[in-house]
């Protein structure tokens, strides 16, 4: 499906409703496989959230999670302390380029029995379940947080609960945050259920084996501040006095890309936090920012949209501790430079950071419309620039992995929308 984005220069100001995080979502449903007695609230409606649903219900030998890595991670250890069971991980065509042989040889030291069907370090996975107790492991931290949230996540139910010890700089560090504070809202012993700690000049993961059932234990789970990023650039590029309310979102947020409030301030977008658990955005100002200079590192998911909203303003960025972008849904980076030069920017990128060149006088025209590559992130973060031009967006409907009413909610503020 693509859509034509006409351009509007003018919204209205109406009050959204975001789904959950997926992120939290993700790891309260593995949670939940684990110990049924767990309830959660304002779960994900997201692709990937309902691919791990899915997953986690299924009684097939097979199971295909499609373009989620999140699942395809979280998975990879959930199944492997299935006893007497033994399935197949497999997924799309890009899910097999996504390495994922940090996890798997940490689990196999750990006792696991997991076979590559195909490329080595790479999905398919044939996963026999069996009892882990051995409880110590080592693994880099700076490849990606979802290798060792996977292994956080299964540590409760493991006999001899988990140790892990991160070795080098740790990557996306709220992810494991979020984790561990998740993993807090079961019962506990005198310790805290799960805790990150200094350890001979080494970051160490503790997590101790839960012995009682967690009774009456909620999960609530808070929206999703990425989904929000999207409102965070459209305000940006709107008029002064232009506003968005969105719900539902905690000033003492879990999730790291919450860090869009004090970046976007620099863009003259405002948040206000009201009492009924709802932000209110606003443009209170036109601000003429130099270029962006941000390390990204531990929220690497907003570089899109931080890249997109810097072209749209005019002006430059340079944004680093982009590495994981080369290992996601496509790379990120040389997606975000092929497309952003298609409307007349200019972008460098290397392993791991992304220049955008000031440019107030960008062509805009694009006859041929802007690819996604499979990626709802591509698809969502160039959205914005129909309040400048506009805009065609190639297979629009990927945005159904993190966001399936993104469009919808487009069309309440105001933009024309079109299938073409």
């Amino acid at each position: 499906m693509n859509l034509k984005l006409s351009h509007n220069p003018e919204l209205k100001n109406v009050h959204l409703i975001l789904s959950g995080s997926k992120s939290e979502t993700n790891r309260l449903l593995l949670l939940q496989a684990l110990f049924p007695e767990i309830s959660i609230e304002n779960s994900s409606e997201a692709e990937d959230s309902v691919l791990m649903k899915k997953a986690l219900e299924s009684t097939q030998n097979t199971i295909d999670i499609h373009h989620s890595g999140t699942a395809m991670r979280f998975l990879t250890a959930y199944f492997s302390i299935q006893k007497n069971r033994e399935v197949i991980l497999t997924g799309s065509n890009r899910m097999k380029e996504r390495p994922i042989g940090i996890l798997v040889e940490a689990l196999r030291e750990l006792g696991a029995h997991i076979d590559y069907l195909e490329k080595e370090g790479f999905p398919p996975l044939k996963i026999k379940g069996s009892e882990l107790t051995k409880n110590k492991i080592s693994i880099p931290a700076d490849v990606s947080s979802q290798y060792i949230s996977a292994l956080m996540l299964i540590a409760p139910k493991l006999p001899n609960g988990l140790e892990i010890t991160l070795e080098g700089n740790i990557t996306s560090q709220p992810y494991i945050e979020m984790t561990l504070a998740l993993l807090n809202i079961l019962p506990q012993p005198l310790q805290k259920r799960g805790v990150l700690l200094e350890k001979d000049s080494q970051k160490v993961i503790k997590i101790y084996p839960l012995e009682v059932p967690p009774l009456g234990v909620r999960g609530l789970v808070e929206s999703d501040w990425s989904s929000a990023s999207y409102f965070y650039s459209i305000i940006a590029l709107s008029e002064v006095g232009t506003e968005i309310t969105l719900s539902s979102f905690k000033e003492n947020s879990l999730q790291g890309d919450k860090i869009l409030v004090e970046i976007y301030k620099d863009f003259g977008v405002e948040t206000t936090f009201n009492k009924n658990s709802s932000i209110t955005l606003s443009k209170s100002k036109i601000l003429n920012p130099k270029s962006k200079i941000l390390n990204l590192k531990s929220s690497p998911d907003l570089a899109q949209t931080i890249a997109v909203t810097c072209f749209g303003l005019g002006i430059g960025c340079q944004l680093t501790g982009l590495h994981t972008l080369k290992i996601k849904e496509t790379d990120r980076l040389v997606a975000l430079k092929n497309e952003i030069e298609k409307l007349g920017g200019k972008v460098e990128i290397t392993a791991d950071s992304l220049i955008l060149e000031p440019n107030p006088t960008p062509v805009w025209e694009d006859r041929e419309g802007l690819s996604t590559y499979q990626d709802h992130r591509m698809a969502m973060a160039f959205a914005p620039l129909a309040l400048k031009t506009d805009l065609i967006i190639k297979e629009a409907e990927v945005v159904s992995k993190s966001y399936p009413k993104f469009w919808e909610d487009l069309k309440k503020l105001g933009f024309r929308i079109s299938e073409i």
